[in-house]
């Protein structure tokens, strides 16, 4: 199947107090990280959405400015999803550092080129570690120029138009999906998966 990536790493990272995507964890940072990860699955091109002023430095990488000011999250999908060569848009944040490739390949099987897959971990929607198609586009464009930023939003509007389905994860592979915003994120991650600091 064919499908190109985005990298979510455009957060003003307010509540970290530095860039989350520079953070650094056993010697990598979380955008090298989520970037070795999906490189793993073979995308045909991966865009990082980002902020403008910012070298992200990862060769053969495009970077994305959103086309909407302040737009959060759905800015960078809207940008990557109108820029797309493949059927099919992998989104991933930066800041889930512990998401698996299982969960990425079971998501893809689940994909057709026209239909995208988005988890829902008991009963929550994780719009932000998901597959949409490009014809997605118009429901994330349509929703910024109205002023709607929210990505649950759009997730739920791609699956009412038929254009992806939910698919639901058991509670035990929540913290896959865990963002990490604060430093006491990475503090308690650390601790609860026995890495320590």
């Amino acid at each position: 199947m064919k499908f190109s990536t985005v990298i979510l790493a455009g957060g003003r990272s307010q509540r970290m107090g530095r860039d989350k995507a520079m953070l650094n964890i056993d010697g990598k940072s979380l955008l090298t990280r989520q970037m070795d990860l999906v490189h793993q699955r073979g995308p045909e091109e991966i865009f990082i959405s980002g902020r403008p002023g910012v070298n992200y430095a990862v060769p053969g990488c495009v970077v994305l400015h959103d086309g909407f000011a302040d737009a959060g999250p759905l800015g960078g999908i809207e940008r990557a999803l109108g820029r797309v060569r493949s059927p099919l848009l992998l989104v991933l944040a930066v800041d889930m550092p512990e998401m698996a490739a299982e969960i990425l390949d079971e998501l893809a099987s689940r994909c057709t080129d026209s239909r995208g897959a988005v988890p829902r971990v008991g009963g929550r929607c994780e719009p932000l570690a998901a597959f949409y198609p490009k014809a997605a586009w118009r429901i994330a464009s349509s929703m910024l120029a109205a002023d709607c930023k929210a990505a649950t939003q759009f997730a739920e509007r791609c699956v009412q138009s038929g254009l992806a389905d939910f698919y639901e994860w058991d509670t035990s592979s929540a913290h896959h999906f865990t963002s990490w915003n604060r430093p006491a994120d990475v503090r308690e991650n650390f601790i609860r998966s026995g890495n320590g600091l």
